[in-house]
């Protein structure tokens, strides 16, 4: 069996973005994304789920450069306006090829 060694990103924002988000990923390269609902807090405090909506947790597995350049994006055009955190984590993949 062979693992490949790819980047988990991990995107937590507002369910407003959930549909730009998945444009972005995959205009920048993901070839796929799984998203749940997500709740928590965290520096700006508890949100309100009737009023502001829910959170969703967007995660995709990609190569480093993928990656790289999805983080830089949030950077430029999310960070600024939105409650959005992202985190990378390297993971070894099995069928690695359906990544890449």
């Amino acid at each position: 069996m062979d693992l490949v060694p790819l980047k988990l990103v991990t995107i937590v924002a507002e369910s407003l973005l959930e549909k730009k988000l998945v444009e972005e990923i995959q205009r920048l390269g993901a070839k796929g994304y799984t998203i749940v609902p997500a709740r928590g807090e965290g520096s700006r405090g508890m949100r309100s789920v009737d009023w502001e909506g829910q959170n969703i947790r967007l995660e995709t597995i990609v190569p480093e450069e993928v990656a790289l350049r999805i983080l830089a994006r949030l950077q430029e055009a999310y960070f600024p306006h939105y409650a959005v955190i992202a985190y990378v984590e390297n993971v070894w993949v099995v069928r690695g090829e359906k990544y890449v």
